[in-house]
């Protein structure tokens, strides 16, 4: 016979004390730290323990006594459940004070290096409104929000939604009807899709996640600073008929659409990077500018997600690379290219890797588009890559410049990085954790220091952030 479980407890009247680095509010409880999302310091409320671990526990706040002084409104009707924005309560200079201080913990705390010179961080001029991609998924079983269940009469019924997945639960969709993050014309055509399918039901079935049927699966919309939209529509199954009658109509009420495409997906998964994508009307791609560059993006490329701040981060990273014209550099990681071009005017000659061939093959396009011939880019798994010979047959890099996953760098690109002795070293990073660990590597051979960091703010009213550091030889 099973043991009842002893139920967690509640907690009363406790303060909120900080931010943690993955975006909750945290306070102690008995010398015990406790994890709670849409917090704010200072807030003072009733928690519900929902999880209890041997070193922390995780809980939700049920009722908020006093908020904080520096608590604002959050201008989404989504907020507390969506999950996409956990700090849209916060004010925006108490966010990027908390993410500069993460980076500060990251490097202090995890790596426990010494950073001469912290530059301040780079906020983002725009706050809302910022993301030029969004992906979102149609479910014959949106999830409901507690006022609703109270009011449906048959939850087991058909209730068709489309938006984001609720965090951690695959088969849970909550139904969007504005996002803050991307661009008023997003908003619009996805509720124009949604409301052309509800009106046709039998023929625009919702995709059911959990069953793998119906015909509506998911929906991505990319846009541009320089005015360019791109449309992809996925599709469970090849219903010719209904597909071209809806993006003849997605197409009649938006012009302004630069790429209308579509994608038959029957796999489990979501995942379309295997799957040919189809094109409707308009061309194959968009187009992005950066200074004097122009980017081509298919609808597989990954370009970073906030056009304008991508382009302080790059900045940063060229400006950190101090460039003469006459350096070889490498770019790892390299993805579409994007650093690697950008800096390419400002080198002798940049060398390209990257895992994703069809991302290899964007790379040479850009530089193709921008009649940049002096760049040269190789895809294969980077420590396979990356060694002495490719290093032999290349060249010596002056700079190397390196922009790795949120896992950051295996312990073999590290090595052989510093077998290789480039005079300057750009670490660009997602995660300051990661950075964090890797740069211990680099620095405790003794022949490179730190010179300094600038976090660079690329997701307002989120956690996340990104990181630039400049290692030197110290032979330099």
């Amino acid at each position: 016979m099973a043991r009842n479980k002893k139920p967690l407890p509640l907690l009363e009247e406790v303060t909120i004390t900080d931010l943690a680095s993955e975006g909750n509010a945290l306070f102690h409880q008995d010398g015990v730290v406790v994890f709670a999302p849409y917090g704010a310091p200072g807030d003072v409320c009733d928690v519900q323990i929902v999880r209890k671990k041997r070193n922390y526990m995780e809980g939700r706040i049920v009722r908020l006594i006093k908020p904080a002084s520096c608590r604002v409104d959050a201008p989404c009707t989504h907020f507390g459940y969506c999950g996409g924005c956990k700090w849209q309560h916060l004010p925006y200079a108490e966010q990027l004070r908390m993410k500069h201080q993460t980076v500060c913990d990251a490097m202090e705390r995890i790596g426990k290096v010494d950073i001469p010179e912290y530059l301040p961080i780079m906020g983002s001029d725009e706050i809302f409104r910022y993301r030029n991609k969004l992906e979102f998924s149609f479910s014959n079983k949106r999830w409901l929000l507690p006022s609703e269940i109270e009011t449906i009469e048959d939850l087991t019924a058909d209730r068709c939604g489309l938006g984001f997945h609720i965090p951690g639960m695959f088969d849970k969709v909550l139904n969007i009807e504005q996002c803050h993050l991307g661009s008023e014309l997003s908003d619009c055509i996805r509720l124009f899709i949604r409301e052309y399918c509800l009106s046709r039901p039998e023929e625009y079935p919702f995709y059911d996640l959990r069953n793998g049927s119906g015909l509506m699966r998911n929906l991505m919309i990319r846009t541009t600073t320089i005015g360019q939209t791109m449309v992809l529509l996925s599709f469970f199954r090849d219903d010719k008929a209904a597909i071209q009658t809806l993006l003849d109509a997605v197409r009649a009420n938006f012009p302004e659409i630069t790429a209308l495409l579509y994608v038959i997906n029957p796999k489990p998964n979501d995942t379309v990077g295997d799957l040919d994508i189809l094109c409707h009307s308009g061309m194959e791609y968009i187009e992005e500018e950066m200074e004097e560059l122009r980017f081509r993006i298919g609808p597989k490329s990954f370009y970073q997600t906030n056009s304008r701040q991508a382009y302080k981060l790059y900045c940063v990273a060229r400006e950190f690379a101090a460039l003469t014209g006459k350096e070889l550099v490498y770019d790892l990681y390299t993805g579409t290219g994007t650093i690697a071009n950008f800096v390419a005017p400002h080198a002798r000659q940049v060398v390209g890797i990257e895992y994703v061939p069809e991302a290899i093959e964007d790379a040479k396009l850009n530089s193709r588009v921008n009649g940049i011939d002096n760049t040269l880019f190789c895809a294969g798994d980077m420590k396979d890559v990356l060694d002495d010979d490719f290093v032999v047959r290349h060249g010596r890099p002056d700079v190397i410049i390196t922009d790795p996953p949120r896992a950051g760098m295996h312990t073999d690109v590290i090595k052989t990085i510093l077998r290789t002795a480039p005079e300057r070293i750009v670490y660009v990073s997602c995660n300051p954790a990661t950075q964090a660990r890797d740069l211990v590597l680099l620095a405790e051979s003794g022949d490179y220091r730190i010179v300094r960091s600038r976090a660079v703010d690329m997701f307002p009213q989120t956690h996340h952030v990104e990181n630039v550091i400049l290692l030197e030889a110290t032979h330099i």
